[in-house]
């Protein structure tokens, strides 16, 4: 399968990702950059939408860990979501990107309420709609919302951004000779646990196939090339 059929794609983006150098937060130069690699992917035709993580910010599960109640700690991190979400469509809006904010946890001021065919149509009319507060449920990670979403949408491919060059046997920032796939199946990612997303997106991914690409957006126009079909990356899918 190659990865240039892929035509309507949900990109789904860590909190971590919108940090920068820093530590927490929102770094404006690192929202800035990653704009502009999104326009440059939109350049190619193809549809996208966006889920955004709240790690930056606030992990409810680190925070139920604490001692938090872990229903409230995840509704802090869906609000968390928000907040990137709005970063990203201010950056995208600025350089003339048409853009939606759809949340998941009703919030009339600051965005649209979730539904499913309000987004589509945003989608079919060229803008980039973004989805915060993850599913609007806690217990659930931002990896099941993108899952979810990307099923929703009808969506071709789930690409997963991160900040190394696809799925590898070990941790490539710790074990010098890891090895990196180039294509798994489904099944592979949940027998040895390689924590590419957790095992409910995975299985969601799996049963609606569609296909999940792992590649690093960090690098500088690397989303646009692996949209194309080139760049580095891993692809999980059936195997056909």
């Amino acid at each position: 399968m190659s990865r240039s059929r892929f035509n309507r794609i949900l990109l789904k983006l860590s909190g971590e990702a919108l940090m920068g150098p820093g530590q927490f937060g929102i770094d404006p130069d690192t929202v800035a950059g990653l704009a502009q690699e999104i326009a440059q992917a939109r350049e190619g035709g193809q549809q996208l939408c966006i889920v955004v993580g709240g790690g930056n910010i606030f992990r409810g599960l680190a925070a139920a860990a604490k001692g938090f109640d872990r229903a409230s700690a995840d509704y802090m991190g869906m609000l968390a979501t928000v907040m990137n979400a709005l970063a990203m469509q201010n950056a995208l809006e600025k350089i003339g990107v048409e853009t939606r904010v759809l949340s998941a946890i009703p919030m009339a001021s600051v965005s649209e309420p979730y539904i499913r065919r309000r987004a589509m149509r945003h989608m079919e009319k060229g803008r980039i709609v973004i989805f915060a507060a993850g599913t609007g449920n806690p217990f659930f990670t931002t990896d099941t919302a993108a899952a979810l979403r990307a099923a929703e949408m009808g969506c071709d491919a789930l690409f997963k951004g991160t900040s190394v060059d696809g799925i590898y046997d070990a941790d490539p920032k710790k074990v010098a000779g890891a090895t990196r796939y180039e294509r798994l199946g489904y099944g592979q990612v949940l027998a040895d646990d390689l924590k590419v997303m957790d095992a409910s997106a995975v299985a969601l991914c799996r049963d609606n196939d569609i296909p999940i690409v792992v590649f690093n957006i960090r690098e500088q126009g690397n989303l646009a090339r692996v949209l194309g079909g080139g760049g580095t990356a891993t692809i999980v899918d059936n195997g056909d």
